[in-house]
């Protein structure tokens, strides 16, 4: 675990690393860390929007020889993908994964009473709002799959918000990852980005809470 978060936090010279080991084949690690975010289920805790950031500020140095729309198209792609699997896996294996004796440590049942209040609560608008807050994207389609959401109408839905979560994100690492003060507090604005993105799941958790004590 301290591993994985020395990694998002210096996500920026870890990527320079792996791009000066890797050369084009990053795009392919990349691609399979944004799918696997949300695919797998079980880890939700890999970099999502910091990866973006920091993928498309590298690729706007020429010196890296990186293509910022391919990123766009593979972490677009690869939210789709990630997010229909995790769709599937609800509507099929749902319950069973969630009491398998090892894959169930993994799915935190908080984390997944978080995630099906935030749908309950917003209904099909959910899986959108859900592309930006870590964790909550994770277990969304997963509980709207159980819930028995028509795939065309999850997809629908789900398009729009990676869409708009990929532009986002990409949009201010290409524009504003390599301004100076950036790149010196890179840690610093990584924790920014995370602290924000959580802000909507707990202030949701929050009232939640409020209601029931009152």
């Amino acid at each position: 675990m301290q591993v994985l978060i020395d990694f998002v936090l210096h996500i920026d010279s870890h990527l320079v690393t792996i791009v000066n080991s890797f050369g084009d084949l990053t795009y392919l690690l990349l691609f399979a860390i944004i799918f696997i975010e949300t695919g797998a289920v079980i880890l939700p805790f890999l970099p999502g929007d910091s990866l973006l950031f920091a993928a498309t500020a590298l690729s706007a140095k020429p010196e890296y020889g990186l293509h910022v729309w391919i990123f766009v198209g593979l972490f677009c792609l690869a939210a789709l993908l990630g997010d229909s699997l995790n769709f599937y896996l609800g509507r099929h294996v749902g319950m069973a994964l969630r009491k398998h004796r090892f894959f169930g440590k993994f799915i935190s049942d908080e984390k997944m009473a978080e995630a099906e209040h935030f749908f309950e609560k917003h209904g099909n608008i959910s899986i959108t709002l859900a592309r930006f807050m870590p964790i909550i994207r994770t277990f969304a389609p997963f509980v709207a799959a159980g819930s028995n959401m028509p795939y065309k109408d999850f997809i629908r839905y789900n398009i729009i918000g990676n869409v708009a979560w990929v532009a986002i994100c990409c949009t201010a690492g290409y524009f504003f990852g390599n301004i100076a003060f950036v790149k010196e507090h890179f840690s610093l604005v990584v924790i920014g980005i995370i602290v924000v993105s959580l802000i909507p799941a707990i202030v949701s958790f929050a009232k939640s809470k409020i209601k029931k004590q009152v």
